[in-house]
């Protein structure tokens, strides 16, 4: 819970901003049951990623990875967007937005309405599964699916290439094309908020310190601690559930509908 000074100075700091940076992490969406990955008890602490060079070296290393992907597939498939994910959207809709940049790979800033002209999802998407030869894609229930019941790892129908999740792996290179577009925002914003992220992970982590560094105001808000917390450059820190002060300032500064909407509806509908 924030102190109602904190609760102003962030109503203040959204409110000001016309041109807005939002950065998110995984913080934003444990509440939509999506597993934690370097927490202290996260998938990472019982199996640990492959990287891209071991899939594509060996057979053993495709169903590995396939493995690991299927044990978080269900829980993202199922997962719906939170009270922050149509938050952000509201802000977009009032025109507040300059770029929504998140490291999850979840796909819930999609669902919730955030529009691709405006979202940077700078680690990839699990809702998408692309061919690594010819960039061939398609839906991934159909290709997990198949995984489960032949442990085969799939290959492409066009072409005969490995198939993967359009997920940055390690050992992959980052999108030149969203690397740049993050860059941009990163110049063009007038504020940066950063939400529910260590920012820890790089270079992600440096687009709303690059946005900082050229002086516009900086909010971070993430219980527990950031690498960014001491920075000069950080103008307002709140400790706390992201799902229990963005969305609320949100709905003060631009009449946000807290409650979630039903399916098929939109923030601010019934």
């Amino acid at each position: 819970m924030i102190s109602p000074s904190d609760k102003v100075r962030l109503t203040s700091f959204l409110r000001a901003a016309q041109r807005l940076l939002v950065f998110t992490g995984a913080g934003i969406s444990t509440g939509s049951g999506i597993p934690d990955f370097r927490g202290p008890s996260g998938v990472w602490r019982r199996r640990r990623p492959v990287d891209l060079p071991t899939f594509l070296a060996s057979e053993e290393g495709r169903i590995e990875y396939w493995e690991y992907k299927l044990e978080s597939w269900t829980s993202l498939r199922d997962a719906r967007p939170t009270a922050t994910h149509f938050a952000a959207v509201a802000l977009e809709r009032a025109g507040r937005i300059e770029a929504v940049v998140t490291q999850n790979i979840d796909g819930l800033h999609q669902l919730a309405g955030t529009t691709a002209a405006k979202l940077v999802e700078i680690h990839g998407t699990a809702r998408r599964v692309d061919c690594l030869d010819c960039g061939w894609q398609t839906e991934p229930q159909p290709v997990f699916a198949t995984f489960a019941r032949t442990r085969r790892p799939p290959r492409c129908p066009e072409c005969g290439g490995w198939l993967k999740p359009a997920t940055i792996s390690f050992g992959q290179n980052l999108n030149e094309e969203d690397m740049a577009r993050a860059e941009a925002a990163a110049e063009a914003c007038d504020a940066v908020i950063a939400l529910g992220s260590t920012l820890s992970v790089y270079p992600a982590a440096g687009f709303p310190l690059a946005a900082a560094v050229r002086g516009v105001p900086y909010a971070i808000v993430n219980r527990g601690v950031t690498e960014h917390d001491a920075h000069p450059r950080v103008t307002l820190r709140l400790e706390g559930d992201v799902a229990e002060i963005f969305p609320a300032a949100v709905e003060a500064v631009v009449g946000f509908y807290r409650a979630l909407p039903s399916e098929g509806t939109t923030p601010g509908t019934s």
